[in-house]
């Protein structure tokens, strides 16, 4: 019995068929408007299609997919509308936590945000795209813990969803990272400081970024938009 996995911890086919899809749309290996099929996905893996099935639900749900019956699955192209929605959501959320986290930090979230920008630093260092947008998402997971307000990254996490993908077809080049651990380093820097007007203005520049990314893959990829 002590080799029995606790049922929580299981993970089923469609489990392994969701990470698999979601790694892929996430990191733009399977791009905005592409075609994907139950059949070519269960072939691959070596699974039945109804697990794929359920992958594709819950990716749907997730506003990654678009499942049209009668028509090819497509993976979801970017919405204006959901990623006005989701920026104002966390401008606001981002906000707040940042004034939290000036009130509460403690030394141990100073070192831990400290080590975040190293990490970020070396990945700028190796081109680690992906490594350096998984660290980002840290870094403001961290501000949340140095507020005090641990469960405020999942409302983060939600609006993230929606501007995750876009996000890392602006980070492509080790310019933008630079300016982007520019921001996270002013941030630190007013949270030891004390300074709230300061760190809330730096965390909004940080966010407005967003502009001009939108603008630029807009212009590049227009195809990746449905509106």
């Amino acid at each position: 019995m002590a080799n029995v996995v606790p049922l929580m911890r299981r993970k089923t086919t469609a489990d392994y068929v969701f990470d698999f899809l979601f790694e892929r749309i996430s990191t733009l290996e399977l791009l905005p408007g592409a075609k994907i099929s139950e059949a070519d996905v269960a072939s691959q893996l070596e699974v039945s299609r109804q697990p794929v099935r359920d992958a594709f639900a819950r990716l749907e749900n997730l506003g990654l997919l678009l499942v049209r019956p009668q028509k090819a699955t497509v993976v979801k192209r970017f919405s204006n509308k959901a990623i006005t929605s989701a920026r104002f959501l966390r401008e606001t959320v981002e906000c707040e936590v940042l004034r939290r986290a000036v009130a509460n930090w403690t030394k141990r979230d100073l070192e831990s945000l400290h080590k975040c920008l190293d990490q970020q630093r070396a990945a700028i260092a190796d081109g680690a795209l992906t490594k350096f947008h998984d660290l980002d998402a840290q870094f403001h997971k961290r501000l949340c813990a140095a507020g005090k307000v641990p469960y405020a990254f999942d409302i983060i996490g939600e609006a993230k969803r929606e501007i995750d993908r876009l996000c890392l077809l602006s980070i492509a080049d080790s310019e933008h990272m630079r300016e982007l651990l520019g921001d996270h380093t002013e941030i630190v820097r007013h949270l030891e400081s004390g300074d709230e007007a300061a760190i809330v203005e730096a965390g909004m520049k940080h966010l407005s970024r967003l502009d001009v990314t939108l603008k630029a893959v807009q212009q590049e990829h227009p195809s990746y938009f449905e509106d």
